[in-house]
């Protein structure tokens, strides 16, 4: 057995100078730190009753249990609306919100990147200017544009609040801003379109930053309760994150019903974690490029 590729890290670790070691040990000391939250998580899920109520309180669980996942789906299958539609319906919002920003952000952000038109300064200022808003103050426009549309109770209402996303579009002008002209200048020498450009060449080389996008875009998404309280008033068109809250803010003063919302914490918070751990290489890279000019 070749065992030389194995011995490559201890060997560059031999070499480096203790200042480097230094800095890895205290950044590896930093990551175990920021991820005992994520260790506490799964832990308080599988924690039986009488350990959730522990003094002095114990980070580790002793005697794991799935007793708290049985009596959640098994309050879910008592309500009005089964545990399947919630997930179904975040299911369906994700996949086409997803869809939908990253089609739209990056066509705009293609626009506004490498091609000349009037007004252009005034759209990515208006785009800047949006960055300082808090969702709150547009939460009134959003219902008075959703309901005279008439998308109330539907899946269209859950996805058009997203689809204009300025954080989405501000760091996609910047990634594809980096992309050489002559490139593209090639490819149209070449007989190439602007939809054969941007499907052929924009689109495989911003794929860092799509992926970043598609994270926050997935994490906002799966979290979004305000669509489901605003503009749904059907309980089988709300989404699992709207279930989860609902389910925690009943059970804040609710002894008996922690373990299920340890056990909805810890489902609402997994997705997220999955998503990031296969995108973050491509998060990294486009944090690398936007220092490349």
């Amino acid at each position: 057995m070749n065992l030389r590729p194995h011995l490559r890290p201890l060997r560059r670790l031999r070499a480096a100078s203790p200042f480097q070691v230094a800095l890895i040990a205290a950044f590896t000391a930093l990551a175990a730190f920021m991820s005992l939250p994520i260790v506490f998580i799964f832990n308080h899920a599988f924690k039986p009753q009488n350990e959730l109520f522990l003094f002095p309180p114990r980070f580790f669980v002793q005697n794991p249990t799935w007793r708290n996942f049985e009596a959640l789906f098994l309050h879910a299958s008592n309500a009005t609306v089964p545990f399947t539609r919630y997930l179904f319906n975040s299911v369906v919002v994700l996949g086409l919100t997803l869809a939908s920003v990253i089609v739209i952000s990056t066509m705009a952000a293609y626009a506004l990147a490498k091609h000349r038109f009037h007004f252009k300064a005034l759209i990515l200022s208006l785009i800047t200017l949006s960055l300082m808003f808090a969702p709150e103050t547009v939460s009134i426009p959003r219902y008075l544009i959703v309901s005279g549309l008439g998308l109330n109770n539907t899946y269209f209402g859950h996805v058009l609040p997203s689809l204009a996303s300025p954080v989405a579009v501000f760091m996609l002008v910047g990634f594809i801003s980096q992309i050489p002209g002559d490139l593209l200048e090639a490819a149209r020498i070449d007989g190439a379109g602007h939809l054969g450009i941007f499907a052929r060449i924009v689109l495989p080389l911003s794929a860092p930053a799509v992926a970043t996008i598609s994270i926050l875009t997935f994490q906002a998404a799966w979290g979004d309760v305000e669509t489901s309280t605003l503009f749904m008033q059907k309980e089988a068109m709300r989404t699992l994150a709207f279930y989860v809250n609902s389910l925690l803010s009943g059970l804040q003063n609710n002894v008996a019903g922690q373990n299920m919302a340890a056990a909805a914490g810890l489902l609402l918070f997994l997705p997220n974690l999955i998503i990031f751990l296969l995108f973050q290489r491509k998060v990294l890279e486009s944090m690398v490029h936007s220092g490349i000019k």
